[in-house]
């Protein structure tokens, strides 16, 4: 996979960015805009302008390169007038519209704005729906529901595993590692073959994790994958899992990317916008509690609404 402005230079492909300088999850909530781009720009070069280690998520998209830009700013690293077609992906502020504008695109893809002719920003709608929206006010067909991703190229460490990922960027969507830990006993009690993921700065909490459950009589030392993994084996194990449990993260797109069995917990963020796809997907929240700060070093109150005995439950809903 390329890396860099990827030799676009001394390549004769006309050059079309798609700029979302975000997460995983932002990632594979814009997957069918990226489709819709593909299919309907075949003879373009697509590259996708997103922090460094989204590169190897991008495989699991296909068709898509990827332009390393750590956010916005500053200017992306491919010359003006280098672009035929900008697509914003990123949202419509200021400061995403002005790198856009940069570029010197010969098209334009965006909301609307001053100088920019584009659909109505709207508030209430589930993210895969608002960029393939987007497309389809500019002539392009794109599905919200061609969400799927490709299959990993490595295979999972743990086949139908039940996936307890026990991070999440922010403070707001971290649910209580005791309550994590109450819920690993009862399913590995179960039969469930539990592991515990979540990424490197994660690690201490699936460690704690893992401890809590062990004093309640299930050991899952063997089951500690948090920190351990690339995102290529990650994304194997949530693809081939038996149950995902995770807060509003990568882990639980990426579940409803491969239509694994999830119980999603939600805090700060609107589950009516960022929630999963129709599916076997359960989400948990108290929407009249959310205090809505997703950069908050503190649970949200809408989040430790949910308890243990809800999770149970809706596993036993999925019948899983």
């Amino acid at each position: 996979m390329d890396t860099a402005c990827d030799s676009h230079e001394n390549n004769d492909q006309p050059l079309l960015l798609a700029l979302r300088a975000l997460k995983l999850g932002d990632l594979l909530v814009a997957v069918p805009a990226l489709r819709g781009l593909r299919r309907a720009f075949p003879e373009h070069r697509i590259l996708y302008a997103a922090p460094a280690w989204i590169a190897e998520a991008l495989q699991l998209v296909g068709g898509i390169h990827h332009l390393p830009t750590p956010g916005l700013d500053d200017p992306l690293t491919v010359p003006r007038g280098a672009v035929d077609i900008a697509v914003n992906l990123h949202g419509n502020g200021a400061e995403s519209r002005m790198r856009i504008e940069e570029l010197q695109a010969n098209r334009v893809v965006a909301h609307g704005s001053p100088g920019t002719d584009g659909p109505e920003w709207t508030t209430g709608i589930p993210e895969r729906e608002r960029w393939t929206r987007l497309l389809n006010w500019h002539g392009i067909d794109a599905d919200p529901l061609d969400y799927r991703l490709n299959r990993p190229a490595v295979p999972s460490p743990r086949p139908l595993a039940t996936v307890i990922h026990v991070g999440a960027a922010y403070g707001s969507r971290l649910w209580p590692v005791e309550r994590f830990a109450d819920v690993a006993v009862e399913l590995a009690a179960a039969g469930h073959d539990v592991v515990l993921t979540g990424g490197a700065s994660e690690r201490g909490r699936a460690e704690e994790t893992a401890a809590l459950a062990k004093r309640k009589g299930a050991n899952l030392d063997d089951g500690l994958l948090a920190g351990e993994q690339g995102l290529a084996e990650f994304a194997a194990t949530i693809a081939e899992a038996r149950l995902v449990v995770s807060a509003d993260t990568g882990a639980a797109h990426l579940a409803s990317a491969y239509e694994r069995p999830s119980v999603v917990l939600f805090g700060p963020a609107p589950a009516e916008e960022w929630g999963p796809p129709p599916g076997p997907h359960v989400v948990l929240t108290a929407v009249e509690l959310r205090r809505g700060d997703v950069f908050s070093a503190d649970p949200d109150p809408a989040l430790l609404a949910v308890t243990v005995r809800d999770v149970l439950d809706a596993v036993e809903q999925l019948d899983c």
